[in-house]
């Protein structure tokens, strides 16, 4: 350990570049101006996946806030009275427990679905996409195909732009403020809010909640884009580090389109040293995020296919096989056989499913009688006129269940502890309400200054439905 360490003189190696602040450029700016995208339609086999997808999730988010059953939302989160009405069951605060479960349990399908499938998740039914994919429709209806629109930015302000323009971020708008209504209507009654907006008797928060989404959703959908999905959101950038060799991405397949090259359909492209790829750049002209796929994996590629079907059509009109850019893995690239079950998949497919099974029995098992103790804490106990010792409590009782009940209120604990007033209350479905009971106790059953005592609650007709909790009594010690 004590011979030193080389040094070699390397100054006047020609082979070394000298950096001369004096004569040194910046190659590189920091920031780039960002390129506006004019995405060109393209038809296709995943296309119609996609936008089938799409049109069924839009549907099942602008209905469920109008869906309501037996009187009741089928969604509603009720946050003024802390009731969370999903699919007929009703949750409270204090189960905001499965709340985070169900998290989980998305994040880690989520996970699953990166390592099989990579960046799937975004290209079929994430929210931004789906929204920005119907934002480019409006887009084309309004002023119309690729090149149309383009040579339509490129003319000065006439009367046919400004129409076409004004009719554009109208139906924009209109899309927007649907979505901030129905979206706020997962919070409130929708059909009250709507009635509000109708009659221009909306509240305050209500119309700034609905003015929020419709604002982001007109920035988000209609001008930000493709830059949401790059820069801001953040499973872009950690996507990428749950792939492995045998993730299903989006590929080009260069050891067969390359070289690539313009040439006529009748040309024997092996013989004249092509590929089969002509250089079209449809593929560029499709993309939602204005990648070239010919240049490998990208973190901005939000696997939607687009550049799938746009190769498979000219590969289809140049009588070539289908498939020079497609759904593939690297290991499929490099020519080896794709691992379908591997250690990580695996690994995340059994916790969800363990996570699911667990999920699924907290929710089937949970009570739907859940009530709470607050002892009247401003006297500590009263003496009645026949000299005994009485408490009193408020119960907080909540129907969790979907039918209205009674329930009979029970007192355990003491000697000859007994119930003053009515020993019953009675809850409809999913309600709660506030019941306060006298306990009432003999001067000589109390031994201690402090009892521990049960309060029970049973559904009357339904033996199934119990609950138990336990309180203390306070009296005084018998002189």
């Amino acid at each position: 350990m004590s011979d030193k360490i080389p040094v070699r003189d390397i100054s006047t190696d020609p082979a070394v570049g000298q950096h001369d602040p004096d004569t040194a450029t910046v190659t590189q700016e920091m920031y780039a101006k960002r390129k506006h995208i004019y995405v060109r339609e393209i038809h296709g086999l995943f296309q119609r996946v996609r936008r089938s997808a799409n049109w069924v999730l839009m549907a099942l988010y602008f209905i469920i806030p109008w869906i309501y059953v037996d009187g009741r939302p089928l969604v509603l989160f009720d946050l003024p009275a802390r009731e969370f009405h999903i699919f007929g069951a009703t949750f409270y605060p204090q189960e905001f427990v499965l709340l985070s479960w169900l998290l989980i349990i998305c994040a880690f399908g989520l996970f699953l679905i990166t390592v099989f499938a990579g960046r799937v998740w975004c290209g079929y039914t994430c929210p931004q996409s789906v929204w920005t994919w119907l934002y480019i429709w409006v887009e084309q209806i309004t002023e119309g195909r690729r090149n149309k629109r383009i040579k339509l930015d490129k003319q000065p302000m006439s009367f046919d732009k400004f129409r076409r323009k004004l009719a554009k971020h109208v139906i924009w708008l209109l899309i927007a403020f649907a979505t901030g209504l129905a979206f706020v209507g997962y919070f409130t009654p929708v059909r009250s809010l709507a009635l509000d907006f109708v009659t221009l008797s909306v509240g305050g928060w209500a119309l700034f909640w609905v003015g929020f989404f419709t604002l982001f959703t007109y920035l988000n959908a209609g001008w930000l884009r493709e830059q949401v999905c790059i820069y801001m959101c953040p499973y872009a950038r950690f996507q990428s580090v749950m792939f492995d060799r045998d993730t299903l991405i989006v590929s080009y397949d260069a050891a067969r389109g390359e070289p690539r090259g313009a040439r006529k359909k009748s040309l024997d492209h092996r013989a004249a040293g092509l590929g089969d790829c002509i250089d079209c750049e449809l593929c560029v002209q499709v993309c939602p995020t204005g990648i070239d796929i010919r240049q490998g994996l990208q973190y901005e590629c939000i696997t939607c296919a687009a550049c799938i079907d746009a190769c498979d059509n000219v590969m289809d009109r140049m009588g070539y096989p289908r498939g020079l850019i497609r759904y593939t893995t690297e290991r499929a690239l490099e020519g080896g056989k794709t691992h379908i079950l591997r250690p990580r998949l695996i690994g995340y497919l059994v916790a969800l499913l363990v996570m699911v099974g667990l999920f699924a029995w907290a929710v089937t098992d949970r009570s739907t009688l859940e009530f709470d103790i607050d002892r009247n804490r401003n006297q500590l106990y009263q003496m009645t006129q026949e000299g005994r010792i009485s408490n009193v409590y408020t119960l907080n009782v909540r129907n969790l269940d979907n039918q209205d009940h009674t329930y009979r209120i029970i007192l355990d604990g003491l000697p000859g502890i007994t119930l003053v007033g009515n020993d019953e209350v009675s809850v409809k479905a999913g309600g709660s309400t506030l019941h306060t009971i006298q306990a009432v106790v003999d001067l000589e059953a109390i031994e201690r200054p402090s009892h521990e005592i049960a309060i029970s609650l049973q559904a009357v007709g339904d033996d199934s439905i119990s609950e138990q909790r336990e309180a203390r009594f306070i009296g005084q010690l018998r002189e």
